[in-house]
């Protein structure tokens, strides 16, 4: 079963257009969502929840058209964090938890609490209180907590330092050991996103530029360096995208159609969606 269905999605903008966005993503599996800032990845999001008016397409969220009846129901399923989490600002993670318990069925105070020891949130402090780091934990350790199936992440670890961030990729790791459970992952930090996710979705302008299993994105293309001979007797098939140097140049290929004595760099997948930003900013 897929978690998500997204087929021609479509928003309309003053000078930009969320243009056509189809894609599948199996339950299980945990999607990273990347693109430069203004590419429409909040956008994206906030259309798949159906919190902005779309102007085409269809989306299907753990079996619903999001926009039938029955997807009042079907939130309780998911959880989702916002590159800003927005609360009052008298709110303590305390009185959150209650506020939850009313909104969510399924709500799990000890699960909760266990997320605000393991995040080290302090319990009384109010919400303005928190630093942004401290804010986005919270909102966290909330989503985690309601027995979600699919979890909608914004920036989820913005402003979160290297060891809360792993801490909390960790959490969604845990998250998706059940088979039933999915997370969408926007984030502008790449190295986090090739860590944990399964699929890479690259948007870029409003397009959906590629759509793929991660490993098969790194068997599939490597960076390779090399001289101005080189480049120009490598078959233009073969390259992705390319930069080149009074030195020489460095190109992302296609592993199988580059010849053997070719030999690829460690190539890692901030290499590969650079390089198709770059093709596509050249046009």
């Amino acid at each position: 079963m897929n978690a998500i269905e997204c087929r021609d999605l479509t928003k309309y903008y003053q000078g930009f257009t969320l243009d056509h966005i189809t894609f599948s993503l199996p339950s299980g599996s945990i999607l990273g969502l990347v693109g430069e800032n203004g590419a429409g990845k909040s956008t994206t999001l906030n259309l798949l929840m159906n919190a902005l008016p779309r102007d085409g397409g269809t989306v299907c969220l753990l079996g619903t058209d999001n926009q039938s009846p029955e997807f009042l129901q079907t939130k309780q399923d998911i959880g989702v964090v916002l590159d800003e989490a927005c609360l009052p600002e008298a709110v303590t993670p305390m009185e959150l938890g209650r506020i939850m318990s009313m909104t969510y069925t399924r709500w799990d105070e000890e699960r909760y609490q266990t997320y605000l020891k393991r995040f080290a949130l302090p319990r009384t402090k109010s919400f303005k209180e928190l630093s942004r780091g401290m804010r986005m934990k919270l909102a966290i350790a909330a989503a985690l907590s309601h027995h979600a199936k699919l979890l909608l992440l914004d920036e989820a670890t913005s402003g979160l330092d290297p060891m809360v961030r792993e801490e909390v990729l960790d959490a969604f790791n845990e998250f998706t050991r059940e088979e039933d459970h999915t997370v969408v992952f926007s984030s502008h930090i790449v190295s986090d996103l090739e860590k944990i996710c399964d699929y890479i979705a690259f948007l870029h302008r409003g397009k959906l530029v590629l759509f793929a299993e991660k490993d098969q994105l790194l068997e599939e293309y490597a960076v390779v360096k090399l001289s101005p001979q080189q480049l120009a007797e490598l078959d233009a098939a073969a390259i992705v995208g390319k930069k080149e140097g009074p030195y020489g140049a460095e190109a992302l290929v296609r592993r199988k159609q580059i010849p053997p004595q070719f030999v690829a760099e460690h190539t890692n997948l901030e290499d590969v969606i650079l390089f198709f930003a770059r093709q596509k900013e050249r046009g």
